[in-house]
């Protein structure tokens, strides 16, 4: 049986106010859906770039926001298994999440594990994935080593930094000085991003360079975060937060930091530079899939034992996300604003 489903939509390049709701009926699972009730989804900084018309490859508006979501099966097509039907899972969506159900394959969604809350389960689904597949995947860093991450009171940030303590790697992290004392407690030592020197703490700190930078920055700084490698070091820039608010053409930023990325890469400098994008390899969907299920799992694993903290800043009812998108973009709040229904 179809059900009435409510979302939010983003009709166009508008202020967090200028999200509307809406109301429309979903048909039944087809075969390999399942339906799923959102208990929890996100405000992440895609969302923050679309309603301003910035994220690099988001859909035509109108369009509903969402990342990504967790929810409960209460339905399941045909040829899927229907023990599914009544489990937590998990799913990353791009888009469509800001809705009181969806539809989604049954291929791509994750269990969550028992005694984790939706919540705490939503604070690491796009946010614990970037950071897994960048800390392990991309950069490759191992124990002993120190890295630089960037705006590490923010939600990819700050799991980054937990997922790099508990593989032993030392962590530089910056943030306004309001969120020191939270960078401390997850277990870096804190800098202040704004701070005019700050190459030259970072060096203080690391004489030889760092062994990998994170960098959501992009903009002009990020020649310094490249230029704080060590030897061996790999630079992994994954947005352009720099230009947020900047007028103009939103895929003029994101070409200029390829190709600066493109030049340091072919210099014989002994250091990687790259950008990450979480969608890297999903036109072959099974793979891709896979590879997020096996790092999804991952980070729930250490988010149950309870070696990952779950940073929620807020939960706020899916009906207030103007709100919600607001605080998000206030800069003054540790961790992710989840939404609830």
């Amino acid at each position: 049986m179809s059900v009435t489903v409510t979302e939010i939509v983003l009709p166009g390049k508008v202020e967090p106010e200028g999200l509307e709701s809406r109301s429309r009926s979903l048909p039944a699972p087809a075969a390999g859906q399942v339906l799923v009730r959102m208990e929890a989804t996100g405000v992440s900084f895609a969302e923050q770039q679309m309603r301003r018309g910035k994220y690099y490859d988001q859909p035509a508006f109108p369009f509903v926001p969402g990342y990504d979501m967790v929810g409960t099966v209460t339905a399941a097509g045909p040829d899927v298994d229907p023990a599914l039907v009544g489990t937590r899972v998990a799913a990353l969506t791009k888009v469509g999440a800001w809705s009181s159900h969806m539809l989604l394959d049954a291929a791509t969604v994750v269990p969550v594990p028992e005694g984790v809350s939706a919540a705490e389960a939503e604070t690491v689904v796009v946010n614990g994935i970037t950071a897994w597949q960048m800390l392990h995947r991309v950069a490759r860093v191992r124990t002993g080593q120190t890295i630089l991450v960037m705006g590490a009171n923010g939600g990819v940030g700050s799991t980054l930094v937990q997922l790099a303590r508990a593989a032993g790697i030392r962590v530089i992290g910056t943030a306004s000085p309001r969120h020191h004392d939270a960078v401390t407690a997850l277990g870096a030592t804190p800098l202040d991003y704004r701070a005019a020197d700050l190459p030259a703490q970072v060096r203080a700190l690391a004489p030889n360079g760092v062994d990998a930078v994170f960098d959501h920055v992009g903009g002009a700084g990020i020649v310094d975060s490249f230029r704080l490698l060590a030897a061996g070091g790999a630079l992994v820039s994954y947005g352009t937060a720099a230009t947020r608010d900047q007028a103009g053409s939103s895929r003029l930023p994101v070409l200029k930091l390829f190709g600066r990325l493109a030049v340091w890469n072919v210099l014989p400098n002994r250091r990687r530079a790259s950008f990450f994008n979480i969608w890297t390899g999903s036109r072959k969907p099974e793979a891709f899939h896979r590879r997020l299920r096996e790092d999804l799992t991952a980070v729930f694993a250490l988010l149950a034992d309870g070696t990952l903290r779950p940073q929620v800043a807020a939960e706020i009812p899916l009906a207030e996300a103007s709100a919600a998108l607001r605080l998000a973009e206030s800069g003054t709040v540790t961790g992710k604003v989840v939404l609830v229904p």
